[in-house]
């Protein structure tokens, strides 16, 4: 019998499927709930167990992981007679690594407190291949007792792992990361196109680009979408143009100015305008092109 916390997993999509996985490789006792019968078989395949509904996933454990797409699922998932807050017992620790609104998270964490549930909002950052290799940042809002508790299993999931303040704190980090990454993504199809139409050996150029003051991790992880053109969906145009509105939303709250990611946000809405929704996000890329007179 291990001695380590028994785990809910809720959500097993790109990210969730491999988060998951990494658990169980590291020794927890996972149980899985999902709406897709596919993921639910992965699951069980790795070594985990999948559960017919909400409750029953997080009746017996003692943390509780949500990893899905936005705050109404999670609203979904958390709340209700079926949902987690109604079915687990006082003292879980509920985990939501979700990319959702600051404020969702607070009034999560609040309505969790009045049942005896303890919450951190933990969004992460690093894509698909973070969450497969393990390396992912992780972002986290609550009380640092929480926090030392979930420790073991965030450096389980990833590489960087920080407190950064009370709950929703990790919800406004990952708004500002999900800014520079849009901007950062755009910057590079900018000079991409640029080189192309330049006539310059591309992956030369992304080469030595990459390798000085210019390179990047986005630019690292992508370097391969831009030059084959390949935007199979490691983090959906669907998602970040969701994340951008959350940090444009944020951001008027708080007075901030975004410019750039003002203009960012709104090529990010004209490529799902244009049907690209399904695509990665290096498919801005496409929006580019377009505007460079390319017959994408």
């Amino acid at each position: 019998m291990s001695n380590l916390p028994r785990i809910a997993w809720i959500g097993l999509g790109i990210m969730g499927s491999p988060m998951s996985e990494n658990l169980i490789k590291a020794g927890y006792d996972v149980t899985g709930f999902t709406l897709e019968q596919d993921k639910l078989d992965r699951l069980v395949a790795a070594g985990g167990t999948a559960a017919g509904s909400i409750a029953e996933a997080v009746r017996d454990a003692d943390v509780v992981i949500t990893m899905v797409p936005a705050s109404p699922q999670v609203e979904a998932v958390a709340y209700g007679p079926g949902g987690i807050l109604a079915n687990v017992r006082p003292g879980t620790l509920l985990v939501d690594m979700s990319s959702i609104t600051p404020q969702t998270s607070v009034d999560l964490a609040k309505a969790a407190a009045e049942k005896g549930v303890r919450v951190l909002d933990a969004p992460v950052s690093g894509g698909e291949a973070g969450a497969v290799e393990a390396v992912l940042s992780v972002m986290v809002g609550g009380e640092q007792a929480d926090f030392d508790t979930a420790l073991p299993l965030f450096e389980a999931l990833g590489r960087t792992v920080v407190l950064c303040g009370p709950h929703g704190s990790g919800q406004t980090v990952k708004a500002a990361n999900q800014l520079i990454v849009a901007v950062n993504i755009q910057a590079c199809a900018e000079a991409v196109v640029f080189l192309e139409k330049s006539g310059v050996d591309l992956k030369a150029a992304l080469e030595v680009l990459g390798g000085g003051l210019a390179g990047s991790t986005v630019l690292a992880r992508k370097k391969d979408n831009f030059l084959n053109r390949d935007f199979a969906p490691g983090f959906r145009i669907d998602l970040h143009h969701k994340d951008m509105g959350i940090v444009t939303d944020a951001a008027r709250t708080v007075g901030a100015a975004l410019p750039v990611g003002a203009v960012v946000a709104q090529l990010v809405a004209s490529l799902r305008a244009q049907g690209d929704g399904g695509l990665d996000h290096s498919a801005l890329l496409r929006a580019v092109e377009r505007l460079s007179g390319a017959g994408v």
